[in-house]
C-alpha cells in the first residue's frame, strides 16, 4: 500500500504511544511545566489624610450635623412659640402699674400682764416663723400685695390665759381667749 500526503503518520516515542498527526500541519506545542506561583501584588494603601478620615466617618458626620440642626431649630421655635419675654421674673412691661390694693395683716397676742409667751405663726408666703418666750402684748404687722394669703397664728403662755387676735386691713376676722394653767390659743384665717 502505497503513503500519500494526506494520510496520517503515527510518531512513535520510547513508550510505544502513538499520536496521529496530520500531514502538512505542526504539531500542537506541549503544555509548559508547571512553575512557580507568582508573587502576590499588594493592595495600594490608602492615603491616612483628611480625606480618608472623612471616608470613613461621614455617616456620624451627617448624624451630628442633622442633631446640631434640629438642636438650633427647635430653639428658635421656642421664641415664637410658648415662650414669651412677659412670663420671666423681671421682664414686665416697664408701665406696669405699682400694686395699689396691698394687704395689711396685724397678729396680736396678749395676756396678763408681765406673762410671757412662745408664738409660732406662718408669714404670707406660708413659711412658717417662731418667737420664743416673748413678753405680752406682742404683736406684728406683714404686708403682701398677693390677691389671697393664709393667716395663721399659735401660742401658748405661763399664764392663766391668753388671746389671739388676727386683724386684715382693720377688720378683725378671728380672735380667740382661752383660760388655764399656761393657756394655748390659735387664730386662723384661710383666705385673708
Amino acid at each position: 500500500m502505497a503513503r500519500t500526503g494526506n494520510d496520517t503518520r503515527d510518531l512513535a516515542s520510547n513508550d510505544g504511544a502513538t499520536a496521529p498527526v496530520a500531514t502538512g500541519t505542526s504539531p500542537a506545542p506541549a503544555p509548559a511545566p508547571p512553575s512557580a506561583p507568582a508573587p502576590r501584588k499588594r493592595a495600594p494603601r490608602r492615603k491616612r489624610g483628611l480625606l480618608g478620615a472623612l471616608k470613613r466617618v461621614w455617616i456620624l458626620l451627617v448624624v451630628l450635623v442633622a442633631v446640631a440642626i434640629a438642636v438650633f431649630c427647635v430653639d428658635r421655635l421656642h421664641g415664637v412659640f410658648g415662650k414669651t419675654e412677659l412670663t420671666r421674673p423681671g421682664a414686665g412691661i416697664a408701665s406696669d402699674p405699682k400694686p395699689f390694693n396691698p394687704k395689711v395683716v396685724i397678729y396680736e397676742i396678749f395676756g396678763a400682764p408681765g406673762s410671757v409667751a412662745t408664738i409660732n405663726y406662718l408669714n404670707l408666703d406660708a413659711q412658717p416663723q417662731e418667737a420664743k418666750d416673748v413678753a405680752l402684748p406682742w404683736s406684728i404687722t406683714l404686708t403682701t400685695t398677693a390677691p389671697a394669703a393664709s393667716a395663721n397664728i399659735v401660742a401658748q403662755g405661763d399664764g392663766d390665759t391668753i388671746s389671739c387676735r388676727i386683724t386684715v386691713n382693720g377688720e378683725v376676722k378671728d380672735e380667740k381667749t382661752t383660760d388655764g394653767l399656761n393657756a394655748q390659743t390659735f387664730c386662723l384665717v384661710k383666705s385673708a
